[in-house]
């Protein structure tokens, strides 16, 4: 979180790549903005640590909220626990788990 932050609008976040996929082992870091409708609307989120994902742009590692369920289906009682979760969620689907990742410690 930033110190100049005092509205509490910019976070950090972390997701432990889970086990038996190609992130596993991995500790990703994600910059997460709450704006001004938040709770009602989503934050923005996108990764520093590089990853291919098919809801993240390749360009700037943001996510992209209509192809990512828990922010395409926002909702008040969300948090950003629910993001960090299904972010990690969907890296160990069937269709994620296997995708060839960038090297290691690369950022955006």
């Amino acid at each position: 979180m930033d110190s100049d932050d005092i509205m509490m609008s910019n976070w950090n976040g972390t997701i432990l790549g889970p086990g038996h996929t190609v992130h596993e082992n991995r500790i990703y870091s994600l910059k997460i903005h709450c704006g001004d409708d938040y709770p009602e609307k989503p934050p923005a989120v996108h990764f520093l640590s590089r990853v291919n994902l098919p809801f993240v742009s390749p360009i700037d590692g943001k996510i992209d909220p209509m192809r990512l369920n828990v922010l395409s289906q926002w909702g008040r009682d969300s948090s950003i626990e629910t993001i960090l979760v299904g972010v990690r969620r969907e890296m160990a689907a069937a269709s994620n788990r296997k995708l060839l990742q960038p090297p290691e410690g690369s950022t955006f």
